[in-house]
Parts: structure tokens; C-alpha cells; sequence
């Protein structure tokens, strides 16, 4: 028997992230291991790891699609991968942990075993997110909970009429000046500084911050953040690894040198070379979309939608989800709108289906359907994910299907939506989406297109 101890994030930190989490502790338990995993969400650490569990542990198990924090790690043994993995391919991702030997090492040198199991390690990470989209998904889940709670302000002080705002000193003012004016205006900061330290750690984070703040004041915006934290964190990667002072000084290193040189390059660069052109790219983009109308909206939104759905909460899903949060940022608020009603309609559409077509499904997905539905209405498209692993070639263009049809028709009919999560709850309050009737049509109509290809598609289980 093993004792491990195990880490799982994902960049929403909702579902991926407890789903992994539930099944590596069935899958380890049933091959007789003790595992303890911690569970870095939404709402933060949960279940988590202590000194002495990771200390008497025989192998530390990264399941994870974002930055995890590293150091209390020092001198164990480890493996990374993603959720999904630990989620789809579960047995495998606990054998290659226990049988790796790669230590981790906070000083940055490499050990010999370490050298020697590159190659190796590489090879069993295909299905793992790396690199820059990884840095960018650790910037993306950060600012997100202040897009949600900006937004969501936002559409709150809308109760009290679309500009009610406007006038000083009313609630809907105070709601406007918390959303629009605190969140909105540090949200670019936030995935800026995260890319940031996900690339350099620690102190990426300041160079990053100060860098997203400068691309939202020369109005680079979204793009412009982005840029910032990469360049922010791969300078401050580069003057960490290559910058020496004598040994009597190297404590000045992080608190003065790093962060003086790094924001220095990052604020000048961002200033006289990046901020112009990625602003023009940023309101031409802005100026575009605002005028779409007819065949190009319905085409935008059909892509929304069908990348919404090709990999529930996977690389696909969550390009065209930043994407158009990056858009209501900046204004744009239709392609969010298309985003959450493309999102929303694969489990819903799996819940008709397992209600009407009874006998296409097992009773486990009978269930399973009406979890399914639940988490639909909530906007958590991941609650598809069991249906499309174990039957990836029916189920997958079924739920493709629907949220083309749902995000094209949101974005024909002109819908707009002032929040960028919270499902149905949105929906709820007034003034937040622009033609709701129409978009509730166009979610509806999504859901049963899905749950008609599901039942075209999937053929009756025979009865015992």
C-alpha cells in the first residue's frame, strides 16, 4: 500500500477540479492505497494537505490545469498531469505517479534523476495543458471571480433601469462604481499578473500586475493584458536566471532588482512599443463585432458555440469563454451572451433526453441525467463530460449540434447579457439580458436539438 497525497485544479475551479479529486480517490482506494487529495476551487483550498501528510507521503500527485504552488514540496517525489487525465484515464495517472522519480527541487537544479526522466515525463503528458495556454488558463481563472462578481453588479444596479446609474449617490450608482468601476477596471491587472506568475512564480507578479494596469490606462485592453503578462513573466524568468550579485546581496534580488528591472522593461515596452498597435487591434475588434449584424452574427455565434461545446471546459471550450469575457470587458456584450447559452445547453440537453428516451440509456445515466440538468441551468457545461467519455461519437456532436443552433440564434436575435456567469440566476434579473425572451428560445431550442440528435443518434439499450 502507497501513501499519496494529491492536488487537483482547474482553471473555473468547479467541476474538473472535484471530479478528478472523486475519482482518484475511488481508483485508489479499490487498488488498497491511502490517498488524501486537497482541492484548490473556486471557493479556495479545501481538504488541505498538512506537513506531516506530505512528509510521510511516498509520491505527490499534481492533477491540475493551472499554476500549483510547488514549494512546501521540496524533495519529494511527484507527477503532473491534468484533470482530465486523472478524470478519463484515472489507474494509469496513479501507476505513473507511483512509479516516477522525478524530486521536486525549489533551488531550481536539476538533479540527475531528474535529467534522466525528461524525455519520459514528456512523453506522458500529451494530454496535458502546457505551456503558454497554461499560463494563460492560471491568468484566466484568477480574474475570473472578479469578472463574475463585477458582472453580476453590474446587471444588479441594472434593476433600477438601464442608466439609473447615472445619477450620483443612488444604490444603482454605488453598484456601478463596484462592478464597473473597481472590478472591470482591475480584472485586465489580475490575468496580467497571474500569466505572469505562472510563468516566474512569485515575482512575475508584480511586474505582471503593473503591466495589466498600464494596458487597461493606454486602453490596449484585453489583448494588451495578455501581452503584458507574458512579457512580464518571461523577463522576470529571464533576469531571476541570469542576473548574479555577490552572495552579500542576494536578498536585495527580490525585493529591489527583480521587481525594479522587470516593471521597468514591461512599463516601457508596454508604452512606446505594444500599447499602440495592440489598441488598434483591440477597437477594431470592438468596432467590428458592435456592427455585425445578420449572416456574420449568426456565423460568430455558431462558433461560439460549437467550440463551447467540443470539449466541455476543456482548450476549446474555454478559448471562445476568454474571448468573450475579454469582449464584455470592453463592452461587447453579445458574444458572451452566445458563450453562456452554448454553455448551458449540453447537459440541459442530455436532461431531455434522459427524461423522453429512457431506454437509450443506462440507469446510472438515468441519474446522472438529472445532475446533469442541474448544473445546466447553473451554466456548468461540464456536467456533459461523463456522457461524452463514454460515448464520445454519438454525444459529442449531439452537444455540438445544440450549442451552435443556441449561439447562433442568441446572436441573430441580437441578445446581449451583462454578467459573465450564473446561468438562469442571471436571467432572473432585470435588465441583464437584452431580448430575454428571445434568448430563453434560443437556450430551449438548443437543449432539444441536442437531446434529438442524442435520440437519433443513440441506439435502445436491449432490456435483460
Amino acid at each position: 500500500m502507497a501513501k499519496i497525497v494529491a492536488i487537483t485544479a482547474c482553471p473555473t475551479g468547479i467541476a474538473h477540479t472535484f471530479m478528478a479529486a472523486s475519482a482518484l480517490e475511488k481508483i485508489a482506494a479499490d487498488n488498497g492505497h491511502e490517498i488524501k487529495v486537497e482541492t484548490q476551487g473556486s471557493v479556495g483550498a479545501k481538504n488541505t494537505l498538512t506537513e506531516e501528510e506530505i512528509s510521510n507521503a511516498d509520491v505527490v500527485l499534481i492533477a491540475a490545469d493551472t499554476h500549483v504552488e510547488m514549494t512546501r514540496f521540496e524533495g519529494k517525489k511527484y507527477y503532473e498531469t491534468s484533470t482530465g487525465e486523472a478524470i478519463k484515464n484515472t489507474n494509469e495517472v496513479i501507476s505513473s505517479a507511483l512509479a516516477s522519480t522525478t524530486v521536486h527541487s525549489n533551488s531550481g537544479k536539476d538533479s540527475s534523476v531528474l535529467k534522466e526522466q525528461v524525455a519520459e515525463i514528456k512523453s506522458e503528458r500529451k494530454a496535458q495543458t502546457t505551456g503558454a495556454y497554461k499560463h494563460l488558463l492560471t491568468g484566466v481563472s484568477y480574474m475570473l471571480p472578479v469578472v463574475v462578481a463585477g458582472g453580476l453588479l453590474i446587471a444588479l444596479s441594472f434593476i433600477f433601469g438601464i442608466e439609473a446609474f447615472k445619477e450620483k449617490g443612488t444604490l444603482a450608482a454605488a453598484l456601478m462604481d463596484i462592478g464597473g468601476g473597481a472590478a472591470f477596471h482591475i480584472m485586465v491587472a489580475v490575468l496580467s499578473g497571474y500569466i505572469a506568475f505562472s510563468i516566474a512564480d512569485r515575482p512575475g507578479l508584480a511586474p505582471g500586475l503593473i503591466g495589466g494596469m498600464l494596458a487597461s490606462n493606454i486602453a490596449a485592453g484585453f489583448l494588451g493584458g495578455i501581452v503584458a503578462g507574458f512579457l512580464a513573466g518571461y523577463v522576470t524568468k529571464w533576469i531571476v536566471e541570469n542576473i548574479k550579485l555577490p552572495e552579500n546581496f542576494e536578498g536585495l534580488m527580490p525585493v529591489l532588482v527583480v521587481p525594479l528591472l522587470a516593471t521597468l522593461v514591461v512599463g516601457l515596452v508596454m508604452i512606446y512599443i505594444v500599447g499602440g498597435p495592440v489598441g488598434y487591434i483591440n477597437d477594431s475588434l470592438k468596432n467590428f463585432l458592435e456592427s455585425m449584424s445578420g449572416s456574420n452574427a449568426v456565423l460568430v455565434g455558431l462558433i461560439i458555440g460549437l467550440m463551447m461545446a467540443f470539449d466541455m471546459g476543456g482548450p476549446v471550450n474555454k478559448a471562445a469563454y476568454t474571448v468573450s469575457v475579454g469582449l464584455l470587458a470592453s463592452g461587447v456584450t453579445g458574444p458572451i451572451a452566445a458563450a453562456m447559452a452554448a454553455g448551458m445547453t449540453p447537459p440541459l440537453g442530455i436532461f431531455i433526453a434522459t427524461m423522453i428516451a429512457k431506454n437509450r440509456f443506462e440507469k446510472s445515466e438515468l441519474q446522472a441525467g438529472k445532475a446533469a440538468g442541474v448544473l445546466g441551468i447553473c451554466f456548468i457545461t461540464e456536467g456533459a463530460i461523463p456522457f461524452a467519455v463514454k460515448d464520445p461519437l454519438r454525444v459529442i456532436p449531439s452537444l455540438m449540434a445544440g450549442s451552435a443552433v443556441a449561439g447562433a440564434m442568441s446572436m441573430a436575435f441580437g441578445c446581449k447579457l451583462a454578467a459573465p456567469h450564473g446561468g438562469i440566476f442571471v436571467l432572473a434579473i432585470p435588465n441583464a439580458v437584452t431580448n430575454l425572451a428571445m434568448y430563453g428560445l434560443s437556450i430551449a431550442a438548443g437543449a432539444l436539438v441536442t437531446a434529438i440528435m442524442l435520440m437519433i443518434l443513440k441506439k435502445p439499450i436491449p432490456s435483460n
